[in-house]
């Protein structure tokens, strides 16, 4: 596979950094210390086409490949992970399943003024007690004519509190289990839908989440994605692109925590020199850079496989675990370059260190991408 990055990618590149330089960095700290949805930032991000990178432009996108989303999220990430995913799911859990799955009509009505940046999605699949068993769903679909009647409870659904529009996962034959899903597109403004407090968390504080309850919302049929029993297949082919968000972000997260590392190492002196060359030091820079690198050559393989068409389920597993790894690891160390001043809010690997956990939760935890690879790999020796 050829990585070397085309003119294309280099400007979407100089696009996303100047942007998180201009827009983003003035800001991170203060919206990440108040909790605050920046909305000004996810407008800004809507005109420069970043909310749906991959959509055809005939839909209101940027008409990108896989790489350049990657690219723009790793930059804005590397700045402020609170955008970065709010632009992740937009782009990956709702642009996305909306683009493969939906029709014409479908297309033109939800998914072009959320590619354009004039309306935010949301992912609605996990539940009080439907997390990793992403099978046990409880929220059910009755059918009544040519409508459906839903009722049920969806949790820890990032942009909920601020989305317009919501793909959601639920039960229409409860007989059939994985195989009776069925996934909708929501009106999240429609009656019978409302909105729990935001939850307060221990990282990505700028990029809201909620819990979301059905009370007999109807919707038409014409507002299924898909068959009556595809939403499992809608729901695991968007987390496998999904997953490469999370890696590229997890990526954003650990290149700005070593690169102010790095810094710091440089400027600040023990011992009558730079911290940066103590050998206990250098060697954990050289470490940070290596599993970087690393990480983002998993991430780039994964897109290219996307890219080209091809089944990425396993790639998208390994790179989304390994980035998110990395990152953690990359924020804890560069706590400890720091020292004192890496607990303190002051400094912005406070924030990386609290930013970086939950690339190892959401869209799959760290157990189930092992649990995919190692199945996939088992299968494939026998």
């Amino acid at each position: 596979m050829d990585f070397q990055l085309t003119e294309e990618h280099e400007a979407i590149r100089r696009t996303a950094r100047e942007f998180a330089a201009r827009s983003v960095a003035p800001i991170a700290a203060e919206i990440d210390k108040q909790a605050r949805y920046p909305k000004e930032l996810v407008d800004e991000m809507g005109e420069l086409g970043f909310m749906g990178i991959e959509v055809d432009p005939d839909y209101g996108g940027s008409g990108m490949d896989p790489l350049s989303y990657v690219i723009a999220m790793e930059e804005i990430s590397a700045v402020c992970a609170s955008t970065g995913v709010i632009m992740s799911v937009n782009n990956s859990l709702v642009c996305d399943p909306l683009r493969k799955w939906g029709s014409h009509e479908q297309k033109q009505k939800w998914l072009e003024p959320l590619a354009s940046g004039e309306k935010l999605g949301c992912f609605m699949l996990s539940e009080p007690d439907a997390g990793s068993d992403a099978a046990a769903q409880k929220t059910v679909a009755v059918r009544d004519g040519d409508h459906y009647v839903i009722t049920g409870v969806k949790n820890w659904i990032t942009n909920g509190p601020q989305a317009d529009t919501g793909i959601l996962m639920l039960m229409t034959d409860k007989a059939k289990g994985h195989r009776g899903i069925s996934a909708f597109i929501i009106d999240m403004n429609g009656e019978g839908v409302s909105r729990g407090p935001k939850d307060d968390k221990l990282g990505i504080r700028a990029s809201h989440s909620c819990q979301i309850f059905f009370t007999d919302h109807r919707v038409h049929e014409s507002q299924r994605l898909g068959n009556e029993g595809d939403g499992f297949k809608v729901a695991m082919s968007t987390l496998d692109c999904g997953r490469i968000g999370i890696a590229a972000q997890a990526l954003g997260i650990a290149r700005g925590a070593f690169e102010a590392a790095a810094r710091y190492a440089t400027e600040r002196k023990t011992f009558g020199k730079a911290i940066a060359d103590h050998q206990a030091i250098s060697f954990m820079l050289a470490d940070m850079a290596t599993e970087i690198d690393a990480a983002r050559l998993l991430t780039y393989r994964a897109a290219a496989l996307k890219a080209a068409g091809k089944r990425h389920s396993v790639e998208s597993a390994m790179c989304k675990l390994m980035a998110s790894e990395v990152a953690n690891k990359v924020a804890k160390n560069a706590v400890q370059i720091f020292g004192g001043n890496g607990y303190v809010s002051e400094y912005p690997v406070e924030r990386a260190y609290r930013d970086a956990k939950i690339t190892e939760i959401y869209e799959g935890t760290s157990e189930i991408q092992r649990v995919v690879i190692a199945s996939n790999l088992i299968r494939a020796l026998g």
